[in-house]
């Protein structure tokens, strides 16, 4: 079989490495518009559940991912300037983009897979320029901005919206010692950061504001930098003095795409990762849903006995129930987020955080005294019934 990746990030070089290192006679090849080792953003999550499905799936990259991954062990959230600190409940960390890609970059080479650096496919027809024209599989994991998707929208059944709340991502040479979300309220308006170490050098830091803060400050008007600056000074007690980093010109504000596809596949093109279905970065889980994809399709992929069609056929109908799980819980938690100003206006701190933690209906009382239970004790939730 002859499969053409298009997009070189987690889930295109994962996908990549599962397929060439069961089938070496495969052609797998991924096609990349970047240079080698250049990325955006700064360091993803990777949760100790993703970590074990990767091991499954495969135990070289887990084990060099595992050992590149900063662990978090303590989550604070701070809402009315009330911090309320907890212990996760499993192993868990962050890790810089680029040191998830080359790790990924490696393994995929080691086995044989072709990765074309510096090569935009803007159409279909663009593959005939590194041979990949009779591919027998073209993978769309390129993104939420995807070629392939655009291509075939109307196949695809592609629906696009944008949420109302306003972010962006930065780093931050202040390296924290716990992860946290801080809420914190504004000249009335309403913010949140939310900020992890992923190294021993730099952190991530998100900043967030709803649509009616954005237009209450008038925070369209400003430049990049001087929103920037107004990060600053608004989590200056989180930062103490540390200046944020933009990174690259692809970290501006802006609103988050919400990309849905009634149909997974079209003939020989499949969609993968954000491509796919975007998964809101509040759920902390956007590279785990992608790589989980990967690990989903190649699995079809290789039990299709050659029949391309029929491994993609597999590979929506086995692998959409759980997807759709966790884009569910995703929807869930950013609906939440694009009314937190309401929250945050109305709920206590601990009403607030317990509100926070069952957001997206996968987490209940029982659930939260299993695994965090000196944090129901702060809520005052205890007890077998609520």
């Amino acid at each position: 079989m002859k499969v053409a990746i298009v997009g070189g990030g987690p889930s295109g070089l994962y996908l990549a490495l599962l397929l060439k290192r069961s089938e070496p006679r495969w052609d797998v090849e991924v096609i990349e518009q970047n240079p080698e080792d250049a990325t955006f953003g700064f360091g993803v999550v990777l949760a100790d559940t993703g970590l074990q499905q990767l091991r499954e799936a495969d135990a070289g990259s887990y084990q060099a991912l595992c050992e590149a991954t900063k662990q978090h062990q303590h989550q604070i959230i701070v809402q009315a300037e009330t911090p309320i600190g907890f212990r996760l409940p499993v192993k868990g960390g962050a890790i810089p983009r680029l040191t998830l890609l080359q790790i990924l970059e490696q393994h995929a080479e080691q086995v044989g897979v072709v990765v074309h650096y510096r090569e935009r496919i803007d159409s279909v027809e663009d593959l005939a320029r590194v041979g990949l024209q009779d591919a027998d599989v073209v993978v769309g994991a390129d993104g939420i901005n995807s070629v392939i998707r655009r291509e075939f929208e109307q196949d695809f059944g592609t629906t696009s919206s944008t949420l109302g709340n306003h972010f962006a991502w930065y780093g931050t040479k202040k390296v924290f010692e716990s992860s946290a979300l801080v809420f914190r309220k504004y000249e009335d308006s309403h913010f949140v950061a939310h900020y992890y170490a992923y190294s021993d050098e730099m952190s991530t830091f998100v900043a967030e504001c709803d649509d009616a803060t954005w237009n209450r400050l008038k925070l369209g008007s400003l430049s990049e930098e001087q929103r920037q600056a107004l990060m600053e000074r608004i989590f200056a007690p989180e930062l103490e003095g540390a200046p944020l980093i933009s990174g690259n010109a692809r970290v501006v504000w802006r609103q988050f795409p919400v990309i849905r596809n009634a149909h997974w596949t079209h003939g020989r093109y499949v969609l993968v990762g954000d491509a796919l279905a975007s998964a809101h970065f509040s759920i902390g889980s956007g590279t785990r849903i992608a790589m989980n994809d990967s690990i989903a399709l190649a699995n079809a992929l290789l039990a299709s006995n050659g029949d391309a069609l029929a491994g993609l056929a597999a590979y929506e109908s086995t692998h959409r129930p759980s997807k759709q799980k966790l884009i569910s819980a995703s929807e869930r938690s950013y609906l939440w987020y694009e009314r937190m100003g309401q929250w945050m206006d109305n709920y206590s701190p601990e009403e607030f955080v317990y509100q926070f933690m069952t957001r997206t209906g996968r987490v209940n009382d029982e659930r939260l005294r299993e695994q965090y239970p000196e944090l129901m004790v702060r809520l005052g939730r205890t007890g077998s019934a609520q």
